[in-house]
C-alpha cells in the first residue's frame, strides 16, 4: 500500500549541473542547481529553474546566455558551496579555488576543471511560481580529453558525475550500468 507524502520537489534523481553566467559588469559567478534537464532533442536544449531572487537570475536576464558544468564527484564539496553561498556576497569561483574561463560562443564562463561543459543561449522563459525556468538552447558541448572512452564519447565513469536527493538532502554517486538502452526491452516486445 502506498501511503500519501504530500505535494513535494520529489523526482529520482535530480541531475547537479553548475549554471555559469556573468553579471552585468562582466563578473562570472556560478550557482547550483538541481531543478533542470534536458528539454529537446532537436535543437538540443536544456531547461533550468532558477528562484528570481537569485543573482544567477539576473545575470540569465542580462546577458541572455549561461553554461552548464557537470562536476564529477571529488568536487562535491565546491558544488555544495556554490548553492549556499550568494554571488551577491562573494566570488563563489574564485573563493572555491576554481578557474573561470570565458566561453568562445557565448556570454558567459565556465570552470575549467569540471569536465563536460553546456554552452547555452536562452531561447525561452517561463514564469512558474517562485522560479523562472531558462530555456537555453545547447550551442556547443566541451568535454575533457581525459574523460573520453576509446570511442571518443563521453565516459560517465570517468566523468563521475552525482546526483542530489531531495528527500534525503543528500548527494549520491551514479552507479554501475544496469542494463543497454533501446535493448533490455526489446525482450518484452512481441
Amino acid at each position: 500500500m502506498k501511503q500519501s507524502i504530500g505535494a513535494k520537489t520529489l523526482l529520482y534523481p535530480h541531475p547537479v549541473l553548475i549554471v555559469c553566467t556573468y553579471d552585468a559588469a562582466g563578473n562570472p559567478d556560478a550557482m547550483t542547481a538541481a531543478w533542470g534537464g534536458i528539454c529537446s532533442s532537436d535543437p538540443p536544449s536544456i531547461a533550468v529553474s532558477i528562484q528570481k531572487v537569485r543573482k544567477t537570475y539576473d545575470n540569465l536576464m542580462a546577458k541572455s546566455a549561461f553554461t552548464v558544468c557537470i562536476p564529477p564527484a571529488r568536487y562535491v564539496a565546491e558544488a555544495d558551496y556554490f548553492g549556499i553561498e550568494s554571488g551577491k556576497h562573494a566570488d563563489k569561483i574564485r573563493a572555491a579555488g576554481l578557474t573561470a574561463v570565458k566561453s568562445d560562443v557565448v556570454d558567459a564562463p565556465y570552470i575549467e576543471e569540471l569536465p563536460v561543459v553546456l554552452e547555452c543561449r536562452v531561447v525561452q522563459t517561463i514564469e512558474i511560481g517562485i522560479h523562472t525556468q531558462f530555456i537555453g538552447e545547447i550551442v556547443d558541448v566541451k568535454v575533457d580529453e581525459s574523460v573520453l572512452g576509446a570511442d571518443g564519447k563521453p565516459d560517465i565513469e570517468k566523468i563521475a558525475p552525482f546526483i542530489y536527493d531531495s528527500a534525503a538532502r543528500t548527494y549520491r554517486a551514479v552507479g554501475a550500468e544496469i542494463a543497454r538502452a533501446f535493448s533490455a526491452g526489446l525482450v518484452l516486445k512481441k
